[in-house]
């Protein structure tokens, strides 16, 4: 294989022959489960897979615990040296934080608007492009060269890519993922959905937090310092006085309002998380009985990372 050819040992794992839809931002508790009884049996540096049609990396360390897709991105960046990451406002907002990169470009979720991103990006003078999402699928906006060969430039979204920039960056520094992983600073961040939910009612939410009810916005998020920073690119996301996030925005392929979360602490962001799709029920379906489901309703779990 390519990493065996870079020096490392495989060990596979599991394999099987049927296909099997793996959500990189959805893991299934039995996926991370797998994952940490493999790593208790034998000593790993990481265990790598793909989702099936392998433009999404998974990543994990020597624990079995997988990083988030976004870390992947940002590690990937860094093990290219790239001067300007570009990737869609639902990536971990310790990205701007970390001080290794000259810009750090937002867009909206989805690879069209990454590919546009890089596309600007490059048009303005930056030598090195990656661009990636929260899923940790990358793609190069700009050639880069290393140890005298060349990678091209890549407008569509590569797992192999992220996985050997993963590895090689830990054996260059000598450091485990993990390391390199807490090192990145990264908040929790968790998400979930509320289900047929049509957009006009999710556009109509959205406006009432943005502009058209101050009074309104205020006294949702007194108990956390209010909001002190709003960012319209994709739906509204909330930067609130305690330094959490808060981010509604429609699905683009499902009648959904999906509810985004960061926190320090993991407890922290599944109250918010709560206190956001709470929110979105009252105010989107006031009849509702709550968005934990009792009667059949409206809440799918979506995401933990």
């Amino acid at each position: 294989s390519t990493a065996s050819c870079r020096g490392a040992i495989n060990a596979r794992c599991e394999r099987h022959s049927a296909y099997i839809p793996v959500d990189t931002e959805a893991l299934r508790p039995e996926d991370n489960a797998l994952a940490r009884q493999w790593a208790g049996e034998q000593k790993l540096d990481a265990i790598v897979s793909t989702d099936g049609d392998a433009d999404r990396p998974l990543v994990s360390d020597a624990s079995g615990a997988f990083l988030r897709g976004d870390l992947v991105g940002a590690l990937t960046a860094t093990a290219l040296g790239a001067d300007v990451i570009v990737t869609p406002v639902t990536s971990n907002s310790a990205l701007e934080k970390l001080g290794q990169f000259r810009q750090v470009l937002r867009t909206k979720v989805g690879s069209p608007y990454v590919i546009e991103g890089m596309a600007e990006a490059k048009a303005a003078g930056a030598t090195i492009v990656v661009g990636f999402e929260a899923n940790g699928g990358v793609l190069l906006g700009s050639d880069v060269q290393r140890d005298g060969h060349r990678l091209p430039a890549l407008s569509t979204r590569d797992a192999m890519l992220p996985i050997l920039a993963c590895l090689d960056l830990a054996a260059r520094r000598g450091r485990p993922l993990a390391e390199l992983a807490n090192e990145a600073g990264f908040y929790c961040a968790l998400s979930d959905r509320l289900q047929n939910v049509p957009q006009e009612k999710t556009a109509a939410l959205i406006a009432r937090l943005d502009d058209d009810d101050p009074a309104f916005r205020d006294a949702a998020f007194a108990s956390r310092g209010g909001v002190v920073a709003r960012d319209r690119r994709d739906g509204l996301r909330m930067t609130l006085g305690d330094g959490s996030t808060l981010h509604l925005r429609a699905s683009g392929n499902a009648p959904e309002l999906r509810v985004y979360v960061e926190a320090r602490g993991r407890e922290e962001a599944e109250v918010l998380l709560g206190e956001g799709l709470e929110l979105g029920a009252s105010q989107i379906m006031p009849f509702a009985p709550s968005s934990k489901n009792e009667t059949g309703g409206y809440r799918q779990k979506e995401t933990v990372q």
